[in-house]
């Protein structure tokens, strides 16, 4: 089969930093699922893992990338229950395995749902890997009530515009907050608009001044989608007493969280693969959760967040969406279909 693969950390400017493979088509087990890959989309652990990890068998064996799918199961493993042959499914699969930046990938059923009915293949890979973070982060980390218990209560969300902030926007929304976005350029600012913030805010200058503008001066919540210690002092002055705070991004230098301790205020971090990498007891809920954001979207409550679409899936058209990220100016989620025959 096709696949798209590296062995050694270079940059995205070198022609072997990703490369074409042709890789054995994979065997389900147990209770894996056979995949046909029809779209991808690149998220920026993908960029990260590409400059910081040589592949396991450096020369011998690539590595594939590609945690963000939607194609047709093509097979079930002996102890698959959950999907059959045809059905149409996205999901966003493990760090421990092999990526799915291939034509076939294998899977974890408990990781899938049937992708939207009323979305395209690129539409629903552009969803579940930062519509995973994006629920978990608010529902399970923030212990946000889904069913609006949470009304009126007000969100910060840092980096508004990414693929993780855009649905956040939305997810927030649906549980009747107050959302309060940020984003740096005229450009991302209306993007964090169309999404459905209440306000819209630029992280490059002061947030607790600007908060204090929209007489909002302390948050119940903050979701960061940016640099931790960047936002640390702004997010510790800007959340309400018995706040809570939830970060993505690895920390680049220590941060003090003895400015939390008066507040009696949450740190707590978000990381979609956790339930994947530790097979933990309820692995299945990202199945559940994948499942309930494709009924969201059937009944129109959640737009789409695809801003981009490359094809065919090759080595090239990976390097120029990796190149696109690591920029750094990214709106909205970028998605790769199709294999050229």
């Amino acid at each position: 089969m096709k696949a798209v693969g590296y062995t050694r950390p270079l940059p995205i400017t070198d022609p072997d930093s990703l490369q074409d493979f042709e890789l054995p088509k994979p065997d389900p087990q147990a209770r894996d699922l056979l995949v046909r890959v029809e779209a991808v989309s690149v998220n920026p652990v993908d960029t990260k893992i590409r400059r910081s990890q040589s592949a396991d068998h450096q020369g011998a064996s690539p590595r594939v990338l590609g945690w963000d799918v939607a194609g047709v199961v093509e097979s079930v493993g002996s102890d698959g229950s959950l999907f059959q042959p045809g059905d149409e499914v996205y999901y966003s699969g493990s760090l421990i395995r092999q990526g799915a930046n291939s034509e076939y990938h294998v899977v974890d059923e408990r990781l899938v749902a049937k992708k939207p009915a009323s979305w395209n293949m690129a539409q629903a890979a552009a969803l579940p890997l930062t519509a995973i973070t994006a629920c978990e982060a608010l529902f399970d980390r923030l212990g946000i009530s889904q069913q609006g218990k949470s009304e009126g209560k007000a969100i910060l969300i840092i980096g508004g515009a990414g693929g993780v902030g855009s649905i956040t926007i939305q997810l927030a929304k649906i549980a009747k907050l107050h959302v309060i976005a940020t984003a740096s350029r005229p450009e991302s600012q209306a993007w964090c608009q169309k999404m459905g913030a209440d306000a819209v805010i630029d992280h490059s200058h002061s947030i607790p001044e600007q908060l204090e503008q929209l007489h909002r001066p302390m948050v119940e919540y903050i979701f960061n989608t940016s640099q931790t210690n960047q936002h640390w002092q702004a997010m510790c002055q800007a959340i309400k007493p018995q706040g809570r705070i939830c970060g993505i991004v690895d920390t680049t230098e220590s941060v003090d969280l003895n400015a939390l301790k008066r507040k009696s205020a949450t740190f707590v971090w978000e990381f979609m693969f956790t339930r994947s990498m530790y097979q933990t007891e309820d692995m299945i809920e990202q199945h559940h959760l994948l499942t309930r954001i494709a009924e969201w979207v059937d009944e129109q409550k959640i737009q789409s967040t695809l801003t981009e679409t490359l094809s065919p899936i090759n080595a090239a058209n990976l390097r120029t969406a990796h190149a696109k990220l690591e920029a750094g100016r990214m709106i909205g989620k970028l998605v790769l279909t199709g294999w050229a025959s």
